[in-house]
């Protein structure tokens, strides 16, 4: 009975090692796989629960996302361009490779997200807050010289959230 604890370890041990659970990952919504690029042009997400969502490689022109919660939601290479993120909450997500050109980002909070190598041109950024989040200096230089407001939600100046001088 001493040595039973160590027994059950090494066999769970050798259970592991020799017979391992495939990992799969899983997302809340697999949004961005299961539909056509062709069903999500213009599509309307607005006020939805989007949290975890993955839209890689999605095509999402002039798509809705108001006041969608999409916390931890991925657009990894995706084409936002004339998207419509009014006040939506992207907190923690990932838009690495994302096409912003002409979006409206207005009230739209980015905390704490990853948006490497994604272009933002013409892009309304008026009271985002982008606090913690990462971004390319080229973009944030760009950006900062159009961020005005303050977030509704956060209070965070948009100017103060992207670092600018």
């Amino acid at each position: 009975m001493i040595h039973f604890p160590r027994l059950a370890a090494l066999v769970l041990a050798i259970i592991v090692l020799f017979f391992p659970v495939s990992a799969e990952a899983a997302s809340s919504s697999s949004i961005g796989r299961a539909a056509s690029e062709s069903e999500l042009i213009g599509k309307d997400f607005s006020g939805q629960s989007l949290l975890g969502s993955e839209f890689s490689n999605a095509n999402l022109e002039q798509t809705n996302f108001s006041d969608a919660d999409l916390r931890s939601a991925v657009f990894s290479g995706s084409v936002l361009t004339k998207a419509n993120l009014h006040g939506a909450d992207f907190s923690n997500g990932i838009a690495y490779l994302v096409d912003f050109r002409g979006a409206d980002l207005s009230d739209a909070v980015f905390a704490d997200a990853i948006m490497l190598r994604s272009r933002f041109e013409d892009t309304d950024i008026t009271g985002a807050d982008f606090s913690d989040a990462v971004l390319d200096g080229v973009q944030v230089r760009k950006l900062c010289a159009t961020a005005t407001g303050v977030n509704s939600k956060t209070g965070v100046d948009t100017r103060e959230s992207l670092g600018c001088r």
